[in-house]
């Protein structure tokens, strides 16, 4: 078996992927119809012109022109739906899933966007044998900020409803981690998981931030701490994983080239790194395509591939039980494919 073929075949966990970024272009296009909402694009065609991100800011004007196309919980139900198929198309058996329910609250309710998107969370988990958690996001942009509060109140109250952790995202510039510590020391109080994105439009303050005052289990990117070498000790000594999307990183020019993304150097540092696809629509990506891509520019083996697979695992959010569990059975199918 090709090092292609056992990619494409192998088990997989993600653990940072975006609902509203995940929207297939075909769907995004009929919501829109549906909806009445006007995108500047008519075809799949103008929306491969319309991701050419020339900046973060392009990226986040995108982004939100998507997520004001979801205007009822049946479209939650539908995105959350197809997702899902595509997570099992790629034998992605566990997903930790980030979404934004305060940008869509003053079209459907929280409560009933979380209803939509578990309905199609139970329905994959019966059909496709395909799991999920869900870690809703705080956007950086929320203003004035005791509406961060809320969203931390309502996850919190929601954490025997699928939801496993907060995260914090949006644009890192001029919106340090530090304005949200009240709405995550309350989830840290409660005992839900932090995930933050931090350390990629912004260098390592912005990752200390994420650690000290919202007090991050695992880092959404991170990739800037080669920056600080006592930053870089502090991640491995304390074994914080960094959720790493290479094609995100280089579709928003935080580096000029795959060739030239620090995954190598983080590996060598001893970091503990995952792979995910971030927005895989919007990059053109998938999790089979960002590990064919970096084993074809990285010269990496399939002893180093599995390790990745292995190292999303054990960072997942999962009980210690099950992550041992899905450890054994993913040695157990790689084990297969070898034969």
């Amino acid at each position: 078996m090709t090092l292609e073929q056992f990619i494409r075949q192998m088990p997989k966990v993600e653990l940072h992927v975006h609902l509203e970024g995940s929207i297939r272009p075909e769907t995004l296009l009929e919501l829109s119809r549906r909806n009445e909402v006007e995108l500047p694009v008519r075809s799949v065609e103008e929306m491969q012109e319309w991701v050419q991100f020339t900046d973060f800011a392009h990226f986040i004007e995108v982004y939100i022109a998507i997520c004001n196309c979801l205007r009822t919980a049946g479209d939650f139900e539908l995105i959350t739906a197809e997702f899902l198929r595509g997570q099992a198309r790629q034998n992605i058996l566990y997903s930790e899933v980030i979404f934004t329910p305060y940008t869509h609250h003053a079209n459907v309710p929280m409560d009933d966007q979380l209803a939509a998107i578990n309905r199609a969370r139970a329905w994959a988990e019966t059909n496709l044998g395909v799991r999920m958690g869900l870690a809703p996001d705080i956007s950086r942009q929320v203003r004035p900020l005791q509406h961060s509060i809320e969203v931390a109140d309502w996850a919190i109250a929601n954490r025997s409803n699928g939801i496993i952790a907060l995260g914090l995202g949006g644009p890192e510039i001029d919106n340090p981690p530090e304005l949200f510590d009240a709405a995550f020391e309350r989830a840290y109080a409660a005992g839900l998981p932090s995930l933050p994105h931090a350390g990629e439009t912004e260098g390592p303050a912005s990752i200390w931030g994420a650690i000290n005052g919202l007090h991050a289990v695992r880092i959404g990117h991170g990739v800037r701490c080669l920056e600080h070498p006592a930053l870089v000790a502090y991640l491995r000594e304390n074994q914080i994983p960094l959720d790493v999307s290479p094609t995100s990183n280089v579709c928003l020019k935080v580096f000029p080239s795959l060739d030239q993304h620090p995954l190598p150097l983080l590996l060598e540092e001893g970091l503990w790194v995952t792979i995910n696809s971030d927005d895989p629509p919007l990059f053109s990506t998938t999790l089979t395509n960002e590990y064919l891509q970096i084993a074809a520019a990285f010269g990496f083996d399939q002893a180093q591939i599995q390790q990745l697979v292995l190292n999303g695992v054990r960072a997942s959010l999962l009980p210690a039980e099950e992550r041992h569990s899905m450890e054994e059975e993913f040695m157990r199918q790689f084990a297969l494919l070898q034969e």
